[in-house]
């Protein structure tokens, strides 16, 4: 369970991943005029398919997160997650009471990620669930079966226009700029932060003037054997342009064996998941009033990554900790 728990301090009840870190993955397409007719017939083929197939997804969005529905729910899932999980989140009190925040995390254990599900639900238990908060995901994740209810928990479709609408609402807001390239990167660099370079979550924080807090979590990637990312297989089956995905991820996982995409979802070994929450960055206190982006970047990645290597020194055994 979160060694900073909600007793005492939940109010529960009470009123109250250069390129961007998510790309719009569900948004309507737009062309420029004139660009679709020097499509060969195959291109407009591709892009009708496409078309066809994002409509058939629901687009999730911040109106969805239902704080009665997370209190009714709350105690279940965080059983279950402490359970199987053995999940424990710490330092929850370095993210600001009130107030607009950018929670920065790195992302592990495949599509069913369940590093992000303890931490929401540890988040939700410790501030209440009044307090707004939502996590960006790919729409088609939301679409999985399961795994609905977490546009009841405020996950939305990763995208610039809800990542800045949560912000502007004063939400807490969780980003994972690694994304899709993080989240399936093979076990064997299970304990390595990989933004793959995207540093829009910075660019984000600047435009809205809130701190950064990141959010480090280890175990995810012990849940399954992943193998390879699986890109050139996406391109080869041009799911970049059908789905906007960039990887079709290839691991062996309960109950499939061998797992190609992970659109099925799959049952997650039973690995502990720890969270560690470090202090929130003032950008323009701590880099002055025009922060180099990549200066920042790189100090993020740099104090996550040392964070990871000391979470993984307490590790004894894969999926026992």
């Amino acid at each position: 369970m979160a060694t900073q728990t909600a007793s005492g301090r939940s109010r529960n009840g009470q009123k109250a991943e250069a390129k961007p870190f998510a790309k719009a993955a569900d948004g309507p397409d737009e062309q420029e005029p004139g660009h679709a007719e020097g499509r060969s017939p195959i291109e407009r083929l591709v892009e009708a398919v496409a078309r066809a197939i994002r409509a058939r997804v629901p687009v999730a969005d911040l109106d969805e997160r239902d704080p009665d529905y997370i209190r009714e729910s709350l105690p279940a899932q965080w059983l279950v997650a402490s359970l199987w999980f053995r999940g424990e989140v710490r330092g929850l009190g370095n993210i600001p009471e009130d107030g607009p925040v950018l929670l920065v995390g790195n992302h592990s254990g495949g599509n069913m990620s369940p590093d992000s599900l303890v931490f929401t639900l540890a988040f939700s238990t410790y501030f209440g669930v009044e307090r707004r908060f939502h996590q960006l995901a790919h729409n088609l994740l939301l679409s999985m079966p399961g795994l609905g209810f977490l546009r009841s928990y405020g996950t939305v479709a990763a995208s610039p226009e809800n990542a800045r609408q949560a912000l502007s609402s004063g939400a807490a807001l969780l980003v994972y700029p690694g994304g899709d390239h993080e989240v399936h990167r093979p076990t064997w660099e299970g304990n390595q932060i990989d933004f793959d370079g995207r540093r829009g979550f910075v660019r984000l924080a600047l435009e809205h003037d809130v701190p950064i807090v990141p959010v480090v979590a280890i175990g995810g990637q012990e849940t399954a054997l992943f193998l390879s990312r699986g890109e050139g297989l996406a391109r080869l089956l041009m799911l970049d342009k059908l789905l906007r995905l960039k990887v079709l991820p290839i691991s062996v996982a309960v109950p499939w064996g061998l797992n190609v995409g992970d659109m099925l979802g799959h049952i997650p070994l039973p690995a502990k998941i720890t969270v560690e929450v470090l202090p929130a960055i003032d950008l323009r206190e701590q880099f002055g009033p025009e922060p180099d982006v990549g200066e920042v970047y790189d100090h993020v990645v740099t104090t996550m990554q040392e964070t990871l290597e000391a979470l993984a020194a307490e590790r004894r055994l894969p999926i026992l900790g």
